[in-house]
C-alpha cells in the first residue's frame, strides 16, 4: 500500500526516475489534482531562486535573473482515470504506471530542472497546470492565459508532451461537425411510404471513405490531414423508418489552415447537406525559423517531426510564443492500461535540456 497522497513529500533533488515514480503514486485524475499541486507547490517554494504563483491547481514558478530571453517549460498535472495501473512499478528499464508517459515523466524532468538550475542562461518559467485531459473550458493553461497572460510571456515554450525524447513541432487543428441527412418517417411495416435517412446517409459515408486526405509541408515537415466519421445516429424506435441521420465527423487539419478555411473546406465537401460546425480549434505552426526555436533544436540534436495531433502548443502559439513538444515517452501509449516510460528517455530529456539551459 502506498502512503496517503496528502503525506507525500516530493524531493526534486532526487533522481528523475525516483521523482517520476513519486509523482505517479499521487493520484491526480482531471479535476482532482489538489494533492499533487500541493506537493509540487511545496517543492517549488523551497527553492529560493524561484517565485511561485498558484491559480487553482495550476502553478507558475519563475526565475528573475534579467536574462535577454525567457523560456517556458510546461507540463500538465492531471491524468485520465486509472485502469488498474497504480501504483507505479519498475520493470527493467521501464517505469509503468498511470501518467508515467502522459505526462508525469515530463513533469518530473521539469521539476528537476526547476530545483537544480539556479542560474540558467535564459530566464525560465515552469508551468504545471490542471485539467488538460478534459474539455478546454477547464484547462488550467487556458485559465492562466485568460487571468494572468503576463505569466505566459516568453520567447519559446517547451511542452513536455511525450514525444519519444524527440522534437515534435507545431500541431494539427481540430474541427468537429454534424452532417444531417433528412428523410421521412413511416411505420416499418409500410416502409415504402417513408424515406430512410439512414440509408440516404450511405452516400455521405461513401464520400468520407473515398476522401483522400491532403499532405501539407510546412518548414520541411509533412502534416497529414485526416477526415473521419466518428459517430452515426439515427432512429427513434425499432418500428419507425428514421427521418433523420446525423453523422459526426472529425477533421484534423494542417496548421497552415485557419479555422475559417477548415470550415469552408468541409462545407465544400458536403455542400448539399446540412453541416453544423460544433467545434473548431486552431493548430500551431512549427515556427522552426524563429531564433529561439532554432537554438533549442540545434542543442537537442534531434530532427524535428510534425505533431500529428493537437496539444497545448496551440495555446502558446495563439499568444505569439513559438512552442515545441519535447518529452519522454511514446505518445501512442498515452491513456493505455500499459502506459510506461523508458528510464533512458527520462534521463536523456533532463540531460539535454539542462545542457541547453546551462549554455
Amino acid at each position: 500500500m502506498t502512503s496517503s497522497p496528502s503525506a507525500t513529500v516530493l524531493d526534486p533533488a532526487a533522481d528523475v526516475v525516483a521523482l517520476t515514480r513519486a509523482l505517479v503514486d499521487i493520484p491526480s485524475e482531471s479535476g482532482h489534482e489538489a494533492a499533487l499541486a500541493d506537493a509540487v507547490e511545496t517543492a517549488l517554494r523551497a527553492q529560493p531562486h524561484l517565485t511561485v504563483e498558484r491559480l487553482g491547481n495550476s502553478l507558475v514558478a519563475r526565475t528573475r535573473l534579467g536574462r535577454d530571453r525567457r523560456v517556458i517549460i510546461a507540463g500538465h498535472l492531471d491524468t485520465v482515470p486509472a485502469a488498474g495501473n497504480l501504483p507505479a512499478r519498475l520493470d527493467g528499464e521501464r517505469l509503468h504506471g498511470l501518467g508515467a508517459c502522459d505526462m508525469k515523466g515530463g513533469v518530473a524532468v521539469a521539476l528537476r530542472l526547476a530545483a537544480t538550475l539556479t542560474a540558467p542562461v535564459h530566464d525560465v518559467s515552469y508551468v504545471f497546470y490542471e485539467c488538460e485531459e478534459v474539455s478546454g473550458d477547464r484547462n488550467g493553461l487556458a485559465r492562466i492565459a485568460a487571468e494572468r497572460p503576463d505569466l505566459l510571456q516568453a520567447d519559446l515554450a517547451i511542452l513536455m508532451e511525450p514525444s519519444d525524447a524527440g522534437i515534435e513541432a507545431g500541431c494539427q487543428g481540430v474541427l468537429m461537425a454534424d452532417i444531417t441527412v433528412r428523410g421521412e418517417r413511416a411505420h416499418t411495416a409500410r416502409a415504402w411510404k417513408g424515406v430512410n435517412a439512414a440509408h440516404r446517409a450511405a452516400a455521405v459515408l461513401q464520400r468520407l471513405a473515398d476522401h483522400r486526405a491532403e499532405r501539407v509541408v510546412i518548414d520541411g515537415l509533412e502534416y497529414r490531414e485526416g477526415l473521419s466519421a466518428v459517430t452515426v445516429r439515427a432512429g427513434v424506435a425499432e418500428n419507425v423508418v428514421p427521418d433523420r441521420c446525423v453523422i459526426t465527423v472529425n477533421l484534423r487539419f494542417a496548421p497552415s489552415r485557419s479555422p475559417r478555411q477548415a470550415q469552408a473546406y468541409l462545407r465544400g465537401l458536403f455542400s448539399e447537406y446540412e453541416v453544423e460546425i460544433t467545434e473548431t480549434t486552431p493548430g500551431a505552426l512549427p515556427g522552426l525559423d524563429r531564433p529561439a526555436v532554432a537554438s533549442l533544436v540545434a542543442a537537442l540534436g534531434a530532427t524535428p517531426r510534425p505533431k500529428l495531433g493537437w496539444t497545448d502548443v496551440a495555446r502558446f502559439t495563439a499568444l505569439g510564443t513559438p512552442a515545441l513538444n519535447y518529452g519522454p515517452g511514446d505518445p501512442s501509449l498515452a491513456h493505455s492500461a500499459g502506459e510506461h516510460v523508458p528510464l533512458a528517455q527520462l534521463r536523456t530529456c533532463e540531460t539535454r535540456l539542462a545542457h541547453w539551459l546551462r549554455g
